[in-house]
């Protein structure tokens, strides 16, 4: 059965750096040399549908990294559909309380942990002890993006068995009213002030990361990285056209 590279690297105590920002199979294939831990699949936003994660999640395969899925709702079967079209990890929109974040995570695991589906797909060909072993290997990311996840986040945190607490900017920002601001000083203290608490109860804290920040949220004791490669392209051809102007 695959390993699922961004747990190994987050049990042993390290850090895991996904990228984002790629809707087709042969990105993934092309950023796999670079050494990334996993490959966050985009399914709240944009075109990714059901038969491209499967291709996805096989370039991801392909080079070894873990492929993790954002879905665009806190549902049992939509869930259950993404990890059984290969995706080796979830991320869960809108959490909000702890009632919620449980719901994400039984959905994404077999009894007697949590009530997925009785169907492995992709991920479990050839693998005949397949159910014992799956929950193992799924990674169950919750986004903490709103300030009432905030207000909520100590009852949040009671939740077993998810890997990662996900802070997510944006629409923080947007919540706490300063919409396409997530710079804002009360933010940012607000994103700091999470991070601290998900760290200080012994829990995996994640957040989006730039390289502007990305020392001063490892030093805050973020373990778990998301990137955009489309920054990097942003920011090299701006440099490019500068240069020949």
């Amino acid at each position: 059965m695959r390993e699922n590279r961004i747990k190994r690297q987050l049990q042993a105590g390290q850090t895991a750096i996904a990228v984002s920002g790629h809707h087709n199979a042969d990105m993934i294939d092309f950023l796999g040399q670079f050494g990334f831990d996993g490959v966050w699949l985009e399914g709240e936003h944009g075109p990714v549908d059901w038969d491209a994660i499967g291709d996805m999640s096989r370039a991801c395969d392909l080079w070894g990294m873990a492929s993790v899925t954002r879905v665009n709702n806190n549902d049992p079967g939509t869930i259950m559909r993404a990890l059984d079209r290969g995706t080796m990890g979830i991320v869960v929109p809108h959490v909000n309380s702890r009632e919620a974040a449980e719901q994400a995570m039984k959905s994404a695991k077999y009894a007697p942990v949590g009530y997925r589906g009785m169907f492995g797909g992709r991920q479990s060909f050839g693998v005949p002890d397949y159910f014992r072993h799956a929950n193992d290997q799924t990674l169950i990311v919750v986004l903490i993006e709103e300030i009432e996840a905030v207000n909520n986040l100590a009852e949040i945190l009671t939740v077993d068995d998810i890997d990662v607490f996900f802070v997510a900017p944006a629409d923080l920002a947007q919540t706490m009213g300063h919409i396409g601001n997530h710079t804002h000083p009360d933010v940012q203290a607000t994103i700091d002030k999470a991070l601290a608490q998900i760290v200080a109860a012994g829990k995996t804290a994640g957040t989006l990361a730039t390289d502007d920040n990305v020392e001063r949220y490892r030093d805050a004791g973020v373990r778990f990285f998301l990137t955009g490669w489309t920054n990097w392209v942003s920011q090299g051809a701006k440099a490019f056209l500068q240069r020949v102007r």
